[in-house]
């Protein structure tokens, strides 16, 4: 058995351990004994919460995103990570960038795509890989990671500009960031379609609406706000596309489409991103919520979500319950009928039973939040406690907080905006004990975006 070390809490507990014991998995694999589902995951970049109209814009238009969350479920506190990286290796691989390290994301991590081959799936990613410290080391890009197939740039596009891949080999670059969402959709669609007669997984992690952003001319100023807006509009009307094609070709029935952010919105950096867009309005809006991306205030990590697989996934239902990427390693085991490695440890929660409508709260009673591997809050049902004393913070993050314990209500303040720590002080420690019961790995890998970068 490996042995782990605790994470230090400099404060003294006074309540006894509050109990982190999640529902049981089914027994009985959810996968059918004909064709199991086709997974598409569509992964956009720094969408923030309040970036759709079924999530509340009033400035976006995002008519076939709407349609596809009143086709299926929209999880309304659905977490990720709080950056691009680490929020990748966590959804591929079911565990925390703590143990799946984010941008450096090792060989030996097992992933989605790896385990669905066992079961004769196609797998193809197309778009922004960024696990491999957006280099192309063999051993850690998608086809060594099980993709059959990729396509798309190894890394963002932070310089105006992006160097594709075709699976290992270099395939051109382009510094028009307005073409990325239509030739990455076109290149998803072409997958679908040359695997349409057996089982596939579709991952596609789009490039938009990170750091350098643009509309092509059709889109561009239709939105009437903004040239992010206009952005978000795009990939609405190709996210259309791809579904379209799913209907087109017979495949609506038996694919499960699941649409989420990787983190919140970059409205934390509006100066640099103003000046570096001619003085247009390059990110996003966290509607309700606090600070944005980089940050653990529910601003940066809780994000948009709707998952839709007709006649089993309920449609028009909003789900509150907690709900994260990690959770789909073992849930699609269960509803595809892979084994879950069993070497290591999976952070993800096996969420059939919620995603089915037969939970309404789901496998999941808590949620740790980490920067850097810092551990700094913990949320259990509607409490979420901030941690003190925290040192990690991305340098564009302006909202650090307090130095000492927050506690908020999230079931009535959504906004975090009433520090309940003082008046609620067994709450304090009952969360104090669910952040000391977390075991690190006994090795704590690097966080830095580049090779070698710490």
């Amino acid at each position: 058995m490996r042995r782990h070390r605790h994470l230090a809490i400099h404060l003294t507990l006074t309540a006894a351990l509050l109990s982190c014991t999640t529902t049981a998995p089914p027994e009985d694999s959810e996968a059918s004994e004909e064709r199991p589902p086709n997974i598409v995951i569509i992964f956009t970049d720094d969408q923030g919460y309040g970036d759709l109209g079924s999530f509340g814009s009033e400035t976006i238009q995002s008519p076939r995103l709407d349609q596809l969350a009143n086709e299926g479920t929209r999880f309304t506190s659905f977490y990720v990570q709080v950056v691009c990286g680490p929020s990748r290796s966590a959804l591929l691989t079911g565990r925390h960038p703590i143990r799946s390290w984010g941008w450096n994301m090792p060989a030996s991590e097992v992933t989605i795509a790896e385990q669905l081959k066992t079961v004769g799936y196609a797998t193809g990613a197309v778009g922004k890989w960024d696990v491999s410290n957006r280099a192309a080391v063999l051993d850690r890009m998608p086809n060594a990671q099980g993709f059959d197939y990729y396509w798309g740039p190894l890394g963002a596009n932070d310089n105006g500009t992006v160097a594709f891949y075709h699976n290992n080999a270099a395939d051109g670059e382009t510094d028009d960031m307005a073409s990325l969402t239509r030739i990455y959709t076109d290149k998803a669609i072409d997958f679908v379609e040359q695997n349409k007669d057996r089982p596939f997984l579709l991952y596609l992690a789009h490039t938009m609406v990170h750091s350098i952003i643009d509309a092509s001319p059709e889109f561009k100023g239709k939105s009437g706000s903004s040239l992010y807006d206009d952005t978000i509009q795009e990939l609405d009307y190709h996210t259309g596309r791809l579904l379209d094609a799913i209907d087109e070709l017979g495949l609506r029935d038996n694919t499960i489409v699941i649409f989420a952010s990787d983190n919140g919105a970059w409205n934390n950096m509006q100066e640099r991103l103003r000046e570096n867009h001619n003085g247009a309005v390059a990110w996003g809006s966290s509607g309700p919520l606090r600070s944005g991306k980089g940050s653990t205030y529910e601003g940066g990590i809780r994000v948009p979500a709707i998952v839709r697989w007709p006649g089993h996934v309920p449609a028009g239902r909003v789900s509150d319950a907690i709900f994260a990427s990690i959770d789909f390693m073992p849930t699609l085991a269960t509803l595809t009928g892979y084994e879950t490695p069993d070497d290591r440890v999976i952070d993800g929660v096996d969420q059939t039973e919620l995603l089915l409508g037969r939970s309404e709260t789901g496998a999941r009673d808590h949620y740790h939040y980490f920067v850097q591997n810092e551990l700094q809050a913990v949320r259990s049902g509607k409490w979420k406690l901030r941690l003190p004393n925290l040192e990690k913070f991305y340098g564009y993050v302006d909202d650090r907080g307090t130095d000492g314990v927050e506690l908020y209500d999230l079931s009535v303040d959504i906004g975090e905006k009433t520090n309940l720590a003082d008046a609620e002080p067994d709450v304090v420690s009952a969360l104090m004990e669910v952040a000391k019961a977390f075991e690190l790995p006994e090795e704590l890998g690097p966080t830095g975006i580049y090779l070698e970068d710490e």
